[in-house]
């Protein structure tokens, strides 16, 4: 934006000057856009949501897009492809539409609020969840703490309408329109290792409501009440970021068993989908 000065005394020295004023201008930093828009691509080696896998342990594509306004509001979505477990009553993949604001309350913390509302095109009916969501992110040297909740009220998608794992595949419910919420509490943690383009990341989430499964035979928080947690590494190079984690929940062969045959890879009754594994990812923003 260019700034105009009058002055009340026009002499030949001002008007000399005033190529100097204009060249001031034009060095003047850019205004910056009114819509800022970003996105990401990923591969990963395994989607998990929570600490469960949503694509049966096997490989997934992501992808996502956000526009930010300069007043803080945000909107955008975010999609993977899935299998098993996590398809929903038959979707291939997951959609996610959120929007929310987001506030500086300091130069080291943010505030952001909103809400994410979870499709999945193609699968059951009443699979759709909203869930609105509020973190407080702050920054202290090279490290950066994120504290949030999000909390599901009662709707038809996170009701206890199987009682068991049995009871799904028998395909009768138990108590069909019953619905039920969902809290999930976390926190992460990232610091940055000096001299390296490598930083070190935590993850820890509580989950706590439906321990049935929902009108889809599956559910978000499978359990009922449970932790899950990850440790890991980015490594990033340009717009590149290489992670890899360990991810793992408190889900035990015991307290999943209820759950069986869909609760394991290839949905064969043996194992667990909650397990701890290896996650490998390589995502590109833009």
């Amino acid at each position: 934006m260019h700034k105009f000065t009058l002055f009340p005394i026009i002499s030949l020295a001002s008007l000399a000057a005033a190529p100097a004023y204009a060249q001031s201008d034009a060095n003047a930093p850019e205004a910056k856009p009114v819509v800022v828009v970003s996105g990401s691509a990923t591969l990963t080696s395994d989607y998990r949501f929570r600490g469960v896998s949503q694509t049966d342990e096997n490989m997934a594509v992501q992808g996502g897009l956000t526009l930010t306004h300069e007043s803080g509001f945000y909107a955008g979505a975010w999609a993977a492809n899935l299998s098993a477990w996590g398809t929903f009553g038959g979707a291939n993949m997951e959609l996610d539409l959120i929007a929310g604001y987001k506030a500086p309350l300091s130069d080291h913390a943010t505030l952001d609020a909103g809400l994410t509302w979870y499709m999945y095109p193609g699968g059951a009916d009443k699979s759709d969840v909203a869930e609105p969501y509020v973190k407080l992110t702050g920054t202290t040297g090279p490290a950066t703490l994120t504290a949030g909740a999000a909390y599901a009220p009662k709707q038809e998608a996170l009701g206890r309408w199987y009682f068991t794992g049995a009871d799904a595949v028998s395909g009768i419910y138990n108590d069909p329109g019953d619905k039920e919420d969902n809290l999930y509490l976390w926190g992460d943690a990232a610091v940055a290792i000096a001299g390296t383009p490598i930083t070190a990341k935590a993850h820890i989430g509580h989950s706590s409501g439906n321990a049935g499964l929902g009108p889809n035979a599956t559910s978000v928080t499978p359990t009922g009440d449970y932790w899950d947690w990850s440790v890991g590494a980015d490594a990033t190079w340009k717009n590149l970021t290489l992670n890899i984690s360990y991810v793992d929940t408190d889900i035990s062969a015991a307290d999943a068993a209820y759950l069986q045959p869909g609760f394991s890879k290839g949905q064969d009754g043996t194992g667990s989908i909650a397990d701890g594994a290896v996650t490998v990812s390589l995502t590109a923003a833009f």
